[in-house]
């Protein structure tokens, strides 16, 4: 039997940022101007970027991508899977998003 696609669903993104959960979980936040923000949550909120796929771009939590850095978040630029992001608590915002091509001009 042949498997057909029926739908097709449009995404407004540009680009996409695959965010390690775990690593999230562990930090209990440390993003964001207060610092109590987990990273994604706190790109979002930088970037203006609303969830799902109608944001701009795509800011997904994943499942443990296998890192586990010490006191650090593991990010990937879905577009550049050869380069892995460690980035950690209360990074610069726009840097994270310029080094991940989610800013203008990334």
């Amino acid at each position: 039997m042949e498997a057909r696609l029926k739908t097709r669903i449009n995404a407004n993104w540009a680009n996409a940022a695959m965010v390690c959960a775990k690593c999230q979980k562990k930090l209990k936040g440390g993003f964001g101007p207060e610092g109590k923000q987990t990273l994604s949550k706190a790109l979002r909120k930088h970037l203006g970027v609303k969830k799902g796929r109608k944001g701009a771009v795509g800011i997904v939590e994943t499942k443990c991508l296998g890192v586990c850095p010490k006191n650090a978040v593991t990010v990937v630029n879905a577009a550049r899977m050869d380069q892995w992001l460690l980035v950690a608590p209360g990074a610069d915002l726009d840097e994270v998003a310029q080094s991940l091509g989610l800013a203008p001009g990334g």
